[in-house]
């Protein structure tokens, strides 16, 4: 829940850096819905994506408030952020409701990241893996097949905190949610994302791990100073 009208320059920024020296990886910012409309058309035609942090499961109806995929569409997102640690802590949504969402977005023919990750309790429990690989099994569904996607590995008790795990503990996750995409579907047929407390300072150590396929980027994203390194460093 951040960015006004004025974050839209430092968007344009980012969009004029990743243009005049296009990145390894794709590019992607996904800021509130009240921005989503705007930052498309200011970025259109650039190598920036445009994405939303999340949506309702249903195309219409009397949920006021809330955001359907197709609206995300409409408003020209083409990736939503699905299952985000917050949207589970905080509204309580199950792996049923973020695998509903998913397919909700591959109705709109928007493309999801799927977030899983595990709570500061279940690490000291050494449930870290068990409880990523529940979220990982419930919240992508069949539908899935054949479509881009991406899954983003963000360890709840990392979010915001400044912390991340060790690289042997990022490496474990990812190697684990990469066999189990591989088993399920016969490849791993998406790239796997690392997303807690990413910045400038440890982006390209962890980029370089093993299965690593990208970042999801938090308050990091907020200015270009601090998101382009990330960007380089891919």
């Amino acid at each position: 829940m951040y960015g006004l009208e004025g974050s839209l320059a430092e968007a344009r920024t980012i969009a004029a850096a990743v243009d005049a020296q296009a990145p390894a990886a794709r590019v992607a910012l996904c800021p509130p819905t009240t921005l989503i409309s705007r930052l498309a058309h200011a970025l259109a035609g650039s190598g920036v994506e445009v994405g939303g942090q999340d949506c309702r499961a249903e195309p219409q109806g009397a949920f006021t408030g809330s955001v359907s995929a197709e609206m995300l569409a409409d408003a020209g997102a083409t990736l939503v952020i699905l299952g985000h640690s917050e949207r589970r802590a905080y509204y309580g949504e199950s792996n049923a409701e973020v695998a509903a969402k998913v397919e909700a977005a591959l109705r709109a023919g928007l493309e999801p990241i799927v977030c899983v990750g595990e709570t500061a309790d279940e690490r000291q429990a050494g449930r870290r893996l068990e409880a990523v690989l529940r979220q990982l099994g419930g919240s992508l569904p069949e539908a899935l097949a054949g479509q881009p996607f991406a899954v983003a590995y963000e360890p709840v008790w990392a979010i915001g905190s400044g912390l991340t795990p060790t690289n042997g503990e990022i490496e474990d996750v990812h190697g684990a949610i990469h066999r189990a995409l591989e088993e399920r579907w016969g490849a791993a047929p998406a790239p796997i994302l690392y997303g807690g407390s990413v910045k400038p300072e440890n982006a390209a150590e962890i980029l370089r791990l093993s299965d690593v396929g990208g970042a999801l980027v938090g308050g990091a994203s907020l200015t270009a100073a601090q998101f382009l390194p990330i960007v380089r460093a891919a």
